[in-house]
């Protein structure tokens, strides 16, 4: 894995203002070779498709696990959201050319939408709080638009009571912008930033891995316990990150300091990180 250097106080910065980060070589081409063969095994246990939504992905590939503790975008996610953090999504989004938008039994695309549970999270003062972020791994030649690209609305987690004119991504939304970027990039957004999966009608293949991150007592999507074959092994920091902190579920709420390793990496900035800290 790739030890980036990284200006962790300006990213920051960057991040809650624009609500996203769009990073470089944060993997070699030689792990990225290794991840789209890991994604070749996946599909090729799937049903034949044009699209293909994996989650819970982490399971399916011990190279893919090892991106939950990137050694330099784990300390960032910390800083971004927390100490007490686990693993809360590990999504693959494979999408074939389709430049006929043939219908697809999983979803080829996807409107405009902030993530999160239904009923939505609560909102204060029209904004909704970033509870959970992702880091998307790109895995496939997005360097120019219109290739399924992911689009976004930077500032939109900012504007209170915002909500895009028209939902239908496939037309266009002051202010958007697409996410270009070749195998090995990274970008990383909150969950509360109005975001979109586009058509894919070029003649390449898109292939995403959203990898996220949510506090400890935030019940995940993938699973609700870590299997054995995912704890094997795993040092204290993994543990945390696969939500195997303690038996006392309390403990997810007010956990004891050796509970989260990741604490290590924190440089402090916000009460409301350290709330649970004693």
């Amino acid at each position: 894995m790739i030890e980036m250097n990284l200006d962790i106080p300006a990213l920051m910065k960057q991040f809650h203002e624009k609500g996203y980060l769009l990073l470089r070589d944060a993997l070699s081409e030689s792990k990225v070779t290794e991840l789209n063969a890991a994604i070749d095994r996946i599909v090729a246990e799937e049903p034949e498709s044009l699209a293909y939504n994996v989650y819970h992905s982490v399971e399916r590939d011990p190279s893919i696990l090892s991106l939950i503790d990137h050694p330099s975008l784990l300390p960032l996610m910390v800083n971004l959201i927390g100490y007490n953090i686990q693993l809360h999504i590990s999504h693959l989004t494979v999408r074939k050319p389709n430049p006929d938008d043939v219908k697809t039994a999983t979803s080829s695309f996807i409107n405009w939408h902030q993530d999160g549970p239904h009923p939505h999270f609560p909102k204060i003062g029209g904004l909704t709080a970033p509870y959970y972020v992702k880091i998307c791994y790109i895995l496939s030649d997005m360097s120019e638009p219109d290739r399924g690209n992911t689009k976004i609305i930077p500032g939109s987690h900012r504007k209170a009571g915002f909500q895009p004119v028209q939902t239908d991504v496939n037309v266009p939304v002051e202010g958007e912008l697409q996410i270009c970027g070749k195998p090995g990039d990274v970008f990383i957004f909150p969950q509360n930033l109005w975001h979109a999966g586009s058509p894919n009608r070029s003649a390449f293949t898109r292939r995403q891995l959203f990898i996220g991150y949510s506090p400890l007592w935030i019940r995940p999507i993938d699973y609700h316990q870590a299997s054995p074959a995912l704890l094997e092994g795993a040092d204290p920091i993994r543990r945390q990150l696969l939500g195997a902190v303690s038996d006392n579920c309390f403990k997810y709420y007010v956990p004891e300091a050796a509970m989260v390793p990741l604490k290590q990496y924190w440089i402090g900035g916000g009460e409301s990180q350290t709330a649970y800290a004693h």
